[in-house]
């Protein structure tokens, strides 16, 4: 997520510094830029003393961004844990979760193209509604999301899929020294380049190609279970089995997060307005294809239960296929997987806090830089004791919930405000989503963020004490603010 504000609360800048290797981006603004205006082309207007952003991503890079930003975690971590909530008709959430996640692709693709700028939803939410305390909101929102996502690939880290290798440390204190050993190489100050993300993303789909490659065997074998694939959890009917849908749906949801991201990559794409859409919906397309899939294989092979007490639910199906693959070379495959996600997300969520500690909007303490290092030392500590609450409090299931529950909530702000801005022309041609498309993206976010996707409470409480963590510091900064006014000091 990357976004601008400018003091006291607007954001403005059309023009931010994105490092490739965050795919949210960091926040960066320079005071000589003027409020935001509406562009006659899709180039985004660069401050006289800075160069424009190198347009080095074509459109085939940026397809692979968008996969690679796409997988990772979800799909390694939650498959068995949306089993226990749906049963052996595990591929029907993926593939509901794959409808929603193309008709709020479709808005960001529309937005992207309007505004080529690398802010995403905050500063879509920014134009829209013009409030700047639900703008922080979405932005502290987007910045949670990647920390309770760290949390949820420590957590798959640290269970089966590192048991291939050791069993012998706690898998809590594992998930710890994870979080911890991310912010290490965080204070370091690397950063992954595009490229960089597309070997890696290589190596991600690798796993999932055994996955598929299994399946195929399978199938071509008589292999399997087939009568599973149309089983529900308890057999239930009616309302029971609707809020049990809905509720392997939110949480499945969680493979999909990512696409959203890509929009960050605005300023450094070759012709934003036409590259996107393509980029986006294929990226989209070809993820959601394969979840499903391998949804359709995990549950053909290996029984619900099975994979629902597992924290490595895709090592199980390689395990029951019955092709003689290495499970160790699985295993490290999806530990680089989580790893990656984990990386980006905390390296993310620090950045973004550095970004608005420096716009004032958060405490000015929380912009420090290291030196030497010129990493943001007191945002990286700030994000990784988040992060290590978090992995103390919540398993995979709860951590991946959350993430699911704030993007939802993300997302249905920003499908409410592609409409609100079809009022605000540009003068340049773009993608125009169909109208039904946000309006049913709106509805079927909300649906998933409510009561009715039967989550536990804890995910509430969870984004609720995240949430209410952002507020204070909103308030005491705020409050500090205006002291420094009150005395005449420099704001």
């Amino acid at each position: 997520m990357s976004l601008s504000y400018s003091h006291p609360d607007v954001l403005n800048s059309p023009s931010q510094q994105v490092s490739p290797g965050h795919p949210r981006g960091t926040l960066t603004h320079d005071p000589r830029e003027g409020p935001v205006t509406t562009s006659p082309t899709p180039e985004p207007t660069a401050p006289a003393a800075q160069p424009a952003l190198k347009r080095a991503i074509g459109p085939r890079l940026l397809i692979l961004f968008v996969i690679g930003d796409i997988l990772g975690t979800g799909i390694y971590a939650t498959t068995g844990k949306v089993a226990g909530k749906v049963g052996g008709a595990l591929w029907l959430p993926f593939l509901i979760g794959f409808v929603v996640a193309l008709l709020t692709a479709a808005s960001y693709v529309e937005l992207v193209g309007k505004y080529p700028r690398a802010a995403g939803a905050a500063l879509y939410t920014q134009k829209a509604f013009k409030v700047p305390f639900l703008t922080f909101v979405i932005a502290f929102m987007v910045m949670c999301s990647g920390l309770s996502s760290a949390g949820a690939a420590a957590r798959a880290f640290s269970g089966d899929y590192l048991a291939e290798f050791t069993d012998a440390v706690p898998p809590t204190l594992i998930a710890v020294l994870f979080i911890l050993a991310l912010a290490a190489v965080n204070l370091r100050g690397v950063a992954e380049s595009v490229k960089a993300n597309v070997v890696l993303t290589l190596v991600e789909v690798s796993g999932l190609a055994v996955i598929l490659a299994i399946g195929a065997y399978a199938v071509m074998t008589g292999g399997g279970e087939p009568s599973r694939l149309t089983q529900f959890e308890g057999g239930g009917t009616g309302y029971a089995l609707i809020t049990g849908v809905l509720g392997a749906t939110a949480l499945g949801f969680f493979a999909f997060v990512g696409f959203e991201d890509s929009v960050n990559m605005a300023e450094e794409t070759e012709d934003p307005a036409r590259t996107f859409p393509r980029a986006i919906f294929i990226g989209v397309g070809v993820t959601g294809a394969v979840y499903v899939l391998v949804a359709l294989i995990s549950s053909l092979l290996v029984a619900p239960g099975t994979l629902e007490r597992s924290s490595g639910p895709l090592l199980e199906v390689v395990k029951a296929g019955g092709v003689d693959f290495p499970p160790e070379l699985f295993a490290l495959i999806a530990l680089f997987a989580v790893t990656n996600s984990a990386l980006i997300n905390i390296m993310m969520a620090s950045r973004l806090c550095y970004g608005m500690a420096n716009e004032r909007i958060l405490p000015p303490a929380m912009g420090r830089v290291l030196a030497g290092r010129r990493t943001p030392w007191v945002g990286i500590v700030f994000v990784t004791l988040l992060a290590i609450g978090l992995v103390c409090t919540g398993e995979i299931e709860g951590l991946g919930d959350t993430t699911s529950f704030l993007l939802l909530c993300v997302f249905a702000v920003v499908n409410i405000a592609v409409l609100v801005l079809r009022k605000d022309p540009v003068g340049h041609r773009h993608f125009r989503a169909p109208t039904a498309l946000p309006v049913l993206g709106a509805v079927a976010s909300l649906v998933l963020a409510s009561p009715l996707a039967d989550r536990d409470a804890d995910v509430y409480i969870r984004a609720g004490v995240l949430l209410l963590i952002g507020i204070g510091l909103w308030v005491v900064n705020k409050a500090v603010l205006a002291a420094r006014e009150r005395n005449g000091s420099p704001a």
